[in-house]
């Protein structure tokens, strides 16, 4: 097994397990390696020093060997900060929670991946600084889709390519038409403006230059319904996080007298 020298590196505790009596696997979205498990000896006994270090959604920097393959260790923390809001509110978890495992999915381990670290940490950040944990979940979804390998055609009309008409989204032809070739797919999603609009800006949007969020609810229903139907069709993919979510949303409405 090929293995790096100790080496510092920048990363985001994704998710954790115990492993056998004591100890536990914790896995990383690093800046310089991408997403690896590490094998943590005695991480679940009393006193444990990097016991805060490995919390979920907390971030730092780590001094650790990493293997290219198989299990990586770590021997000390630097300097660390956990994301407080998100670990003390059980719905902003969810969505943190949920697009770790998006990325979690939609990447080998192991992988280099410092466009998408920078994108994850930054997405924490933000719904940690109490941006809508909704857009900012659609946004990741809707930019991991080429991570999956079926990247929908948003620019303009698969067609004619022209963007100045009305749009609709086809999961038939992979992206968008305009109302001059709404007529080839009668099971087009009859979407809003507004809904394809965000869409279409949610696919090519810089996080880094995210300032403010303000999207009717309404909006964010359909958006929720159109994503869900493009990952259900066409990725695929059901993940347990996104259930919990879904259910979630019962919550409020099962608690009301």
């Amino acid at each position: 097994m090929a293995q790096r020298q100790i080496t510092d590196f920048n990363g985001l505790v994704m998710f954790r397990r115990d492993y056998r009596e004591r100890d536990m696997l914790v896995k990383f979205f690093t800046d310089q390696f991408g997403k690896k498990m590490f094998f943590i000896r005695g991480a679940r006994k009393r006193g444990f020093k990097l016991a805060a270090a490995l919390l979920p959604f907390t971030q730092g920097t780590y001094v650790g060997n990493i293997h290219e393959e198989g299990l990586s260790f770590i021997n000390a923390a630097k300097e660390y900060h956990q994301f407080q809001s998100i670990s003390t509110d059980i719905g902003l978890n969810a969505y943190a929670t949920y697009i770790l495992n998006l990325i979690d999915v939609a990447f080998t381990d192991n992988q280099p991946l410092p466009r998408w670290y920078q994108q994850a940490v930054l997405s924490v950040q933000l719904i940690d600084d109490g941006f809508d944990p909704e857009i900012i979940t659609n946004i990741n979804e809707i930019q991991l889709l080429a991570a999956f390998g079926v990247a929908p055609y948003l620019e303009s009309c698969v067609i004619c390519h022209r963007s100045d008409l009305p749009l609709d989204y086809s999961e038939s032809y992979g992206g968008l038409l305009c109302q001059k070739h709404f007529h080839l797919d009668p099971y087009r999603f009859h979407a809003s403006a507004r809904a394809i609009y965000l869409l279409r800006q949610f696919s090519v949007l810089n996080l880094n230059k995210l300032t403010s969020i303000s999207v009717k609810q309404a909006t964010k229903d359909e958006l929720r319904r159109i994503i869900d139907r493009i990952y259900s069709d066409t990725v695929g993919l059901a993940l347990k996080s996104k259930h919990f979510i879904d259910d979630m949303k019962n919550w409020d409405h099962l608690l009301k007298p």
